[in-house]
């Protein structure tokens, strides 16, 4: 509402862009947010979405940045979460645990609260203190039946500290609450089961032209690795450690 009409419209193109490529298409949301940014870098909003490229692109003291003007014009808290996960980005993960501890964090909404512990325990494992960060997810939120949007990321970030921990039993029930909750897919923690049950998904359309499947052939194929002849035992699933995300 401050900028001018054809200025305004031109800045909201923009930030549209921002929005519709910022998961598919980080790199091209960023350069659409450095023009609104040119545009009308007074804007809040404007300040936001530029942030959240600079995020979404790794550059974090770009986006802390961005973030902090954000709010200087606004006042808003709402922001605090994903700064304290920018410090992370930067290395710094006792700024974040210090930032966790603001009275900030008393005025974010329950989403925002839950996002902040998430933070918080992905700096504990960043200094190596897994125990810590398996306490800090321990919560109400955590241990609640009701499935909230934030409440596939707190169970699948609660399995793989537990993992992390050594703890597999756990992990893997975990895990499985994390799949229940997750309708949307915002998780790869039904992956993250299959590793642990020794389950390898395999392309049967995939390979060389001497090894392609028949037409009509199903896929993927599941293979048990604990079904294996004896003969395939030098191919047996690693288990890999999958991506973590506060």
């Amino acid at each position: 509402m401050s900028l001018p009409k054809t200025l305004a419209e031109d800045v909201a193109r923009n930030l549209v862009m921002v929005a519709r490529l910022l998961d598919e298409d980080p790199e091209q949301a960023y350069a659409y947010s450095r023009i609104a940014l040119r545009l009308a870098s007074r804007v809040a909003a404007v300040r936001e979405a530029a942030g959240f490229a600079a995020y979404a692109t790794q550059k974090y003291a770009e986006a802390l940045a961005e973030f902090r003007a954000s709010r200087r014009m606004t006042g808003s808290v709402e922001l605090w979460p994903v700064m304290a996960d920018c410090e992370r980005g930067l290395g710094r993960p006792e700024r974040a645990m210090a930032m966790a501890g603001e009275p900030e964090v008393q005025k974010l909404d329950k989403a925002g609260q839950v996002e902040m512990r998430l933070v918080a325990a992905g700096a504990r494992r960043d200094m190596g203190q897994i125990d810590a960060a398996i306490v800090t997810l321990q919560s109400s939120e955590l241990a609640s039946s009701a499935v909230h949007p934030w409440t596939p990321r707190l169970r699948y970030a609660y399995a793989d500290a537990l993992l992390a921990a050594g703890r597999e039993d756990e992990a893997r029930e975990w895990f499985g609450k994390a799949l229940e909750a997750d309708k949307d897919g915002s998780t790869d923690a039904s992956d993250r089961l299959a590793e642990l049950d020794g389950v390898e998904f395999v392309d049967a359309l995939g390979g060389d032209d001497d090894d392609a499947a028949p037409a009509g052939a199903e896929a993927p194929v599941v293979v048990d690795a604990d079904d294996e002849d004896d003969e395939d035992e030098d191919d047996d699933l690693d288990e890999g450690d999958g991506p973590v995300k506060a």
